[in-house]
């Protein structure tokens, strides 16, 4: 397996008796890549992040974390992944900063630097004057900071969350994508398992989708979008009603046009690959002018719905 990825399946499965609850999953993810897991219950996606975490060992494939192999290593693969289940579990009569401190010291971190890092996730998470407060009069979504906190304690280098915004306020969630996009940017390889397909479009680098223990698509938005929606065409949308036809010939000549259609105020240019780059050059030749054109964007409800519809 390459080195190169923080996260690495080939062919991993899980069957439980004659029930395949995950089938032949090949996953990988660099560092600081976000990987959005979806699909409906019982799709494959908890038992793949169990794997992932040494808690259930793979019935054939492969899988490394970091290099190590969960089944083999779960100890070292625990010391650098951080894990939020879908219910977390606090000590309720514990204040949160106590909770924190509890999970440092688990993880071997000395005092002076619980200390010091229990006041600044606190903070970061939003809890800041809640520290000495018991966790059991935290509300659900003080609880999800809480519980992004407790995974950044021990400076994880991969981070997973099962359902991390569930049953949250918009303003909570918000909150809670934030701080993994921080995560995120921490250089943090994060992994998350979520029905909410909007926010999970909002912050991962890529999506997996499940179904019956298959991962029947995997990576990022606009590329899926694309091999779904578009069978692998770009869309590429100049904000200019008509082009002039000289302009409209150089456009035909570059490689990899297909075609091009006036929509409502713009042109859409058609392409089998990304010709943005000539296209901007042609645009400034014929007429001096910088347009801020863009590659057509999909939503991911509408790739997920495509995909279902033909598994």
């Amino acid at each position: 397996m390459n080195n190169h990825f923080v996260i690495e399946t080939e062919n991993l499965s899980k069957a439980y008796g004659k029930l395949l609850a995950v089938d032949n999953v090949s996953i990988k993810l660099a560092e600081g890549e976000v990987l959005g897991l979806l699909g409906p219950n019982g799709a494959g996606k908890t038992t793949t992040i169990l794997m992932l975490m040494g808690f259930s060992e793979p019935t054939s494939g492969s899988v490394r974390v970091i290099g190590y192999d969960p089944a083999r290593e779960p100890i070292k693969v625990k010391k650098v992944v951080g894990y939020m289940p879908e219910k977390i579990g606090f000590y309720e009569d514990l204040t949160a900063a106590e909770n924190l401190t509890y999970t440092g010291r688990l993880n071997d971190l000395s005092e002076a630097k619980i200390k010091a890092k229990v006041g600044e996730l606190l903070e970061l998470v939003g809890l800041k004057d809640n520290g000495d407060q018991v966790v059991g009069k935290f509300s659900h979504g003080m609880k999800q900071r809480l519980g992004i906190a407790d995974v950044m304690i021990k400076e994880p280098r991969v981070a997973i969350f099962d359902e991390p915004t569930a049953g949250i306020d918009p303003e909570g969630t918000d909150q809670v994508l934030n701080l993994i996009k921080t995560m995120a940017r921490q250089k943090v390889t994060v992994l998350i398992s979520s029905h909410q397909l909007h926010q999970v479009q909002k912050i991962c680098t890529q999506v997996g989708i499940f179904s019956k223990g298959k991962m029947i698509a995997c990576g990022p938005v606009d590329k899926l979008g694309r091999e779904a929606l578009r069978k692998g065409q770009f869309n590429i949308i100049l904000p200019i009603a008509t082009l002039a036809d000289n302009l409209r010939k150089e456009i035909q000549k570059i490689n990899g046009v297909i075609g091009i259609e006036n929509v409502a105020d713009t042109v859409v240019i058609a392409a089998d690959r990304n010709v943005s780059q000539e296209l901007e050059k042609a645009v400034m030749k014929f007429t001096g002018l910088k347009l801020q054109m863009k590659i057509e964007e999909f939503e991911l409800e509408e790739i997920y719905l495509k995909y279902f519809r033909e598994s």
